[in-house]
Formats: structure tokens, sequence, C-alpha cells
């Protein structure tokens, strides 16, 4: 068999397992789930109403033929991007793979079905609750995200490091600290 033949069989073969097993091996949460996923965030990080961490991850591929610059990120190689939300366990909750690697993050997570399903409030997360302790009013529950994620009513992000005060500098660690819980590495997944 010829390598074109090959390529196809092993693509069709992968799509047909993916059809096949992804409701059962990476379903969309419940409502609950949503905020067993916060109560994870809120023991382990301290970081209330947070429902996963989002980050992105560059799989290097050989260039793709005819592809030009899309696949070659500024990391100077060629990759596809793997964008991900993850609990507090290193688990993958939704996943957007295969994006081009010249895109950033926040690029992809716009695009993705992820990203329009969270801001159209397709993802069944829970309604706003008040915060522990606190009798102000109810905070929506969140996703967090580094520095390239445009701010949302359901995604947040750190301050400008530049002229924080002690609050900011402060939510800023803890809000660190919740990404780093949700962390996720190829290196974890090898």
């Amino acid at each position: 068999m010829g390598t074109p033949t090959i390529a196809g069989v092993v693509r069709a073969t992968c799509a047909a397992i993916w059809l096949r097993l992804k409701a059962s091996v990476l379903p969309h949460p419940t409502s609950q789930q949503w905020l067993d996923i916060a109560q994870g965030f809120l023991e382990r990080a301290q970081f209330p109403n947070c429902i996963g961490a989002l980050d992105g991850q560059h799989i290097r591929v050989k260039k793709p033929p005819n592809s030009g610059s899309q696949f070659y990120n500024y990391k100077q190689f060629f990759s596809v991007v793997l964008l991900a939300l993850a609990d507090t366990n290193y688990r993958f909750i939704i996943l957007d793979i295969g994006s081009y690697g010249s895109s950033s993050n926040a690029r992809i997570f716009r695009a993705s079905r992820m990203g329009r399903w969270l801001q159209s409030n397709q993802l069944d997360v829970p309604q706003p609750a008040n915060l522990p302790g606190s009798t102000g009013p109810p905070v929506p529950y969140v996703v967090v995200g580094d520095e390239g994620f445009a701010l949302s009513s359901h995604l947040m992000r750190p301050f400008p490091r530049r002229g924080l005060d002690a609050k900011r500098r402060t939510f800023n660690y803890r809000l660190s600290r919740a990404r780093r819980f949700g962390r996720f590495s190829c290196c974890q997944y090898s």
C-alpha cells in the first residue's frame, strides 16, 4: 500500500474511533460536574467560582505541503495547537486540537466551539453564586487564562503587571496559582 492510502486509512480510523468514543471519553460537563470542578479550584487553589484553567500547547509537526507559514509559530518551528480547558487534577474538560501554529491562543479560543459555547452560555455553567463568606452580589463562574486572552464575563485574566497595588498583586498571584493547578503539558500525556 502507498503512503497516501495508509494515511487515509489512519485518518478514517481515528475519525471513526473519535465519533464512537467522544461522548464517553470527553462528555460535556453537567451543571453538577462544573460545581465539583469549582469546588476543586476552591480547595486546591483558593480561587472560588473557577470552572477550569485554559491554556494552549504547541505540538511539533513536519511542515505540511503547500502550507506556507500557517503552521510556523513564534517558537520558530512548525506546529498545531492543542487548546484545552483543564481541572485541578490536570484532566481535560474540553479540547480544541489542530489549529495553525501561527495563531495565538486567544484567536483560537474565539474561533473554537469551546469559546463560542462559553460566550453563548451553552455549556450548562451554573448560575452566578456568592463568593464564600460574601454577602455581595452573585459572581459568575469563570475560566482562568493568561494575559493573552481577552477578559469577558466567563474568562478571567491577570491584571497588567505595571503599577499594581497589593490587592491586584494578590489577585494575580491567586489567579496564577489556579492556572498552575489546571496547566497541562505534553510531557504529562506522552
